[in-house]
């Protein structure tokens, strides 16, 4: 099975990630398959709305065990794979075409950093988000710093992203995270509700407004980018993240020292 795939529904176009059997963990294959998808939508003229969603009980667990594992090991592959995923997910607030993230069950970590970058997300009440970075001595360093504060405000990012709080789709609408929250079983109509309302207006229109107002609201946008990833080769060669690493995979709490 392709782990991501396409489905075409009038003008809008599903990507949906097809790897439920790790809760769609995302590796090194799964963020190249999502690019090309993204790539392919950006320039089809077919295609004028974008919805990205998950196959199986969760959107997305994050970012990938083994990931996190050769970090530890080896922090020097820390830019490299980072890389390759800001393409992907930039790709979502570049293209001229309004994206839809539809998130269920659990969008954690970098699936989370994945959902900020698309323009507008639709949330089960029953779903939880979260970045849980800072639990193991490390940041969001895909775009989680840079853009939650845009969404959220300042206050509300730094709380979440500095405690590594999860939130249910109630307080995610609440604080301006998700734009429509909707039972799970009505997920997907409220999905396809949203996107009708984009289809109504003029494509050039919605295309420029997105321009506009992502500058307006991302400024300093690419430098802020260079300073997750430089902030992230610091805490992924300190001792707190390798104690942080070792605790998650035994499943235990970290005895983090400050260093």
């Amino acid at each position: 099975m392709r782990l991501v795939e396409v489905e075409d529904r009038g003008a809008v176009r599903h990507v949906v990630m097809r790897r439920p059997e790790k809760r769609n963990a995302m590796n090194a294959e799964l963020v190249l398959s999502l690019g090309e998808a993204f790539e392919a939508a950006a320039t089809d003229d077919a295609v004028r709305c974008v919805v990205v969603r998950g196959d199986g009980p969760m959107f997305s667990s994050g970012m990938d065990l083994s990931a996190l594992r050769e970090l530890s090991e080896r922090p020097q592959t820390l830019r490299p794979f980072r890389a390759g995923v800001l393409r992907a997910w930039n790709l979502l607030e570049e293209m001229t075409k309004p994206t839809v993230c539809q998130i269920h069950g659990a969008c954690i970590g970098g699936a989370m950093e994945l959902a900020l970058a698309c323009d507008l997300r639709v949330m089960a009440e029953e779903a939880v988000c979260g970045l849980l970075e800072a639990r193991i001595g490390l940041l969001p360093d895909v775009g989680g710093c840079s853009r939650l504060p845009a969404v959220v405000g300042l206050g509300v990012a730094k709380e979440l992203i500095m405690t590594g709080r999860v939130i249910d789709g109630h307080e995610a609408h609440r604080i301006g995270f998700a734009n429509r929250i909707a039972p799970a079983a009505e997920l997907d109509e409220a999905s396809g509700a949203l996107c009708d309302d984009l289809l109504s207006c003029a494509p050039l229109a919605v295309g420029l407004a997105k321009r506009v107002l992502d500058a307006a609201a991302k400024p300093g946008l690419a430098g802020t980018l260079e300073q997750e990833v430089t902030a992230q080769a610091v805490l992924a060669g300190s001792d707190d993240f390798a104690e942080g690493a070792r605790a998650f995979l035994d499943k235990r709490d970290p005895d983090f020292a400050g260093r």
